[in-house]
Order: C-alpha cells, then sequence, then structure tokens
C-alpha cells in the first residue's frame, strides 16, 4: 500500500505525475484556501506532506502523535516549520537550497536597481500622464555602479548577490553575518566584514538575505533604520518579519532614507497600508524565486526528496535528523 501524501498548494503537473507511482496523492491543486482547523483536519491521515512557506507545521497541526512522517518545504525558507517540534515528533523536514540562488539573487539584483532608480516611481507619473517636459533632476535617483552595498545575511544568495554588485558594477560590498566568511569565499565576493552599526551606517544600498528567526525579527526596525543614510536605500528579498514594517512605512513617509524595495512583508499576503501610500517604494508579491525553471526545480526537489525518504529513509536535503518509525 503507498504512504498518502497530501500536496497543499498548486504545483506543476509534471511533479504531480512524479509523485503519483510513489505515493497516494491528495493534491490542492485548485488553490482551496486552508483554515487552520482545515489544514490540521487534512494533515491527520497523510505520511507526507509537500508545502509551500504558507503552510504551518507545528504542534498544533501535528498533535501528540503525528501520522506524518515528513514534510518537504518547496522553499529554502522554512520559518512555516517548528523543526524543533517536528524532529521531537519524529516528523522529517527538508527544503529546497542552491535551485533558487541565482534566480533570486538576479532578481534582487533588480529590485536594487529599481529602487534606487526610482522606477516604480517615475513609472506611476508616467502612466498618470503628468510627463510633461524634460527636466535636469526629474527622478533622480542614487547611483548604484561605485556605490556601496551592504548585504545582511551572507549566505549562497547574499554571496551571489556580493559577486554581481562587486563584478558587475564596481560596488564597495561588505556585509555582517552570524559568522565571518572564510578568506576564499570573501576574495571571490570581493567582500569585507563590518559589525553591524558600520554596515547600516556606511552602506548607500542595504540588501537584507538573511533567514528569519526569532533572533532576527525585525533586525531592521526604527533605531536601525535611525543610523542609516538619508540618501541610502534598503531593499528586502529574504523574509517578512526581518522588517519592522511600520518603523519603515515612517520612515519612508518622512525620508528618513532615500527609498525601498520589498518582496515579503509582515503577515503577506497582508501589506500595511502605509506601505502602499509612500511613492518611494518598490512592491512585488514575493516572487525574487519565480521563473518557470526555478519554481520548476523548487518543487521537483520537494518531490525529489519526499520519494527518496519513503524508499531509503534519507532526504536529499533534510534541516533535521529523526529516528524511523
Amino acid at each position: 500500500m503507498k504512504p498518502k501524501l497530501l500536496v497543499a498548494r498548486p504545483i506543476f503537473q509534471s511533479v504531480i505525475d512524479a509523485l503519483t507511482p510513489s505515493f497516494e496523492v491528495t493534491s490542492n491543486q485548485a488553490d482551496t484556501p486552508w483554515t487552520p482547523a482545515s489544514w490540521k483536519q487534512a494533515l491527520e491521515n497523510q505520511d507526507g506532506a509537500l508545502t509551500t512557506g504558507s503552510d504551518p507545521i507545528n504542534a498544533g497541526v501535528l498533535g501528540a502523535k503525528p501520522r506524518l512522517k515528513m514534510a518537504a518545504n518547496m522553499a529554502v525558507g522554512f520559518n512555516n516549520f517548528d523543526v524543533p517540534t517536528m524532529t521531537s515528533l519524529g516528523v522529517l523536514a527538508s527544503n529546497t537550497p542552491d535551485v533558487l540562488t541565482e534566480t533570486t539573487a538576479d532578481f534582487g539584483f533588480a529590485l536594487l536597481m529599481a529602487t534606487a532608480r526610482r522606477m516604480t516611481e517615475s513609472e506611476h507619473y508616467l502612466r498618470a500622464g503628468q510627463w510633461k517636459q524634460w527636466r535636469y533632476d526629474m527622478f533622480a535617483g542614487a547611483e548604484v555602479h561605485g556605490s556601496t552595498m551592504g548585504i545582511l545575511g551572507m549566505g549562497r544568495i547574499g554571496q551571489a548577490i556580493a559577486k554581481r554588485g562587486a563584478l558587475g558594477f564596481g560596488m564597495n560590498v561588505i556585509y555582517h553575518n552570524r559568522s565571518k566568511l572564510d578568506a576564499v569565499t570573501e576574495v571571490a565576493c570581493k567582500a569585507r566584514y563590518v559589525d553591524k552599526e558600520t554596515l547600516l551606517t556606511t552602506c548607500d544600498h542595504l540588501v537584507l538575505v538573511l533567514p528569519y528567526s526569532a533572533e532576527s525579527h525585525h533586525a531592521i526596525g526604527a533605531k536601525e533604520i535611525a543610523k542609516m543614510k538619508p540618501t541610502a536605500t534598503l531593499v528586502n528579498i529574504a523574509r517578512g518579519g526581518i522588517v519592522d514594517d511600520v518603523a519603515l512605512a515612517v520612515a519612508l513617509q518622512n525620508k528618513q532614507i532615500a527609498a525601498a524595495g520589498l518582496d515579503v512583508y509582515e503577515g503577506e499576503p497582508s501589506v500595511h497600508p502605509g506601505l502602499l501610500t509612500v511613492p518611494n517604494v518598490v512592491l512585488t508579491p514575493h516572487i525574487a524565486s519565480s521563473t518557470v525553471k526555478t519554481r520548476l526545480a523548487m518543487a521537483q526537489l520537494a518531490a525529489d526528496n519526499l520519494i527518496a525518504f519513503f524508499k531509503t529513509g534519507r532526504a536529499l536535503t533534510p534541516l533535521n535528523q529523526v529516528a524511523a518509525r
């Protein structure tokens, strides 16, 4: 008898087809919204789950003795997983690292460019029919080439963004991370380690690429924004909750910093109303990894993790280790 698998959100049909020989698949291809109660009920009789970042796996949905043996997240981030609780209950967790690094870095740099050069603001101006004549200072933005980029969080994606800035745009790259990179990696990225305060006060463009955790919650709030240059920009492609969106909206309104580019938000898909009313912000709906090739690779890796685990007892990219049951 095949193990039961719940696919929580719509994914590529080819991935569903790849899962079908190994599992009895229940797939939410209609993208029916889950309530907390319906999500808990849906998981109760499943051996495995293929989830996205919006699907929580925690004590509240697992209960004391879950049937669930594995949850594969179709994302590199996994703040929707309570990994310690999953481990204690014998539920394996996996994510999808590496396959989205370059695409996400491309998008992060594109968002930096759009933010620095006021692309969204100027497009709205043009679409509203306000462009009547050329002016020397019309939507004059911040320089990117040769400027200083600060990166908070220097994992795979942070390193990829650093290389784009240093090698492609001659940027001076500084970074802060929980731990300093080894010398070889620093040279490859042309990046220099600094403390967090130096990062904030020095950079012209701050890019956030750190994972979300209790420790990184509101890593950028009113106090941190106040240390930044009034000409600086802030880009968040990491996770909602790393930035205090309320404080950022106030700072943008008061022009404490020049602009922000955001792909992630606290409580998404809701966006703080203050961010919707200020002109000096570029907003995108959590699409940094969204190319067809990359999203397919993410879905396939999540599926491959499930197939490998239920066949061999080992996942390809596990986040924890659990005893077989």
